[in-house]
């Protein structure tokens, strides 16, 4: 379809009132829309909103125990942040293993999550963290917000529970408590400019060799980012010795369900996630409060 009208509103409420009515195109930093578009993969619609000019959906915050990123906040912005590096720096990590510095410095945290890629980077970090995203949209005369848990946003390849009205203003998640430790891995054949065969993150509160408020997360091994719960459950309360660690590698492989594709097999996704928990669960047992990050090329 062609565009018959552009719009470029430059808050949250003229956003959501252009969108009332559902039949437009969002575009932020186009990573991902113009390569799909161009493909033939999406079409336009015949209103495109350009979001770029909304300030209130950008920076990072923490206030009263909860860190809050703006939609529009790019990934270099992630990437750079002293404030997340000194609490969360397994999302600052995963900023850095994504994509390439032309890309991170348009592309949107908002955009990298709407897109609903099972491997999209950003997913694994903040799905460790509990992650909640701000949906906005017009009604009854006002802006009206839900907050939707990350576990629960993506509901298929390409598709989330986001209604065509909404828009995704937020992202949030809890300040993590002392002891958080976490590590995200990615496998692809080169180091940048590629999308996961696997990725991975573990995280949770050790102590003593104990992990407490276990989180597994894996992208690129079922139709969604996935929160390994099962896996989970096996690890919550365990010490890290060989044979919690060897229970959670078979644990992982039986609650991926990934494909074959031009990337890799699917049995060769299900040994990487094991090789990949086991990976994880070792480099915890041997640190303290600190993220760590390893990329498989």
């Amino acid at each position: 379809m062609l565009i018959e009208n552009y719009k470029v509103p430059s808050t949250i409420v003229e956003a959501a009132q252009l969108l009332r009515h559902g039949a437009a195109t969002i575009v932020a930093g186009g990573t991902d829309l113009t390569p799909q578009t161009e493909a033939g993969v999406r079409e336009f619609r015949a209103t495109l909103v350009n979001i770029q000019r909304i300030e209130e959906m950008r920076g990072i915050s923490v206030a009263d125990g909860r860190y809050r990123i703006g939609g529009l906040t790019t990934v270099t912005e992630i990437l750079e942040s002293e404030l997340l590096a000194a609490d969360v720096p397994v999302l600052v990590e995963a900023a850095d293993h994504f994509a390439s510095p032309q890309i991170r410095n348009a592309s949107t945290l908002a955009g990298n999550l709407c897109n609903a890629s099972p491997a999209g980077d950003m997913c694994i970090p903040l799905l460790l963290l509990d992650a909640r995203v701000e949906l906005a949209r017009w009604a009854d005369g006002s802006v009206a917000t839900r907050s939707v848990a990350l576990d629960a946003f993506f509901t298929a390849p390409g598709k989330t529970v986001m209604q065509d009205d909404e828009l995704l203003t937020a992202i949030e998640f809890a300040q993590p408590a002392d002891g958080f430790t976490a590590t995200f891995i990615k496998s692809g054949p080169r180091p940048a400019l590629e999308i996961a065969t696997v990725s991975m993150g573990v995280a949770g509160v050790l102590r003593e060799g104990v992990l407490h408020n276990v989180r597994v997360a894996i992208g690129a091994v079922a139709p969604t980012p996935l929160r390994a719960t099962a896996t989970e459950a096996g690890l919550e309360g365990r010490l890290l010795d060989e044979k919690v660690i060897a229970r959670a590698a078979e644990s992982v492989r039986q609650e991926v369900s990934p494909i074959d594709d031009a990337r890799a097999s699917a049995w060769y996704r299900k040994h990487l996630s094991g090789v990949y928990i086991s990976r994880a669960l070792v480099r915890l047992q041997g640190v303290q409060g600190v993220s760590g990050h390893v990329a498989e090329n």
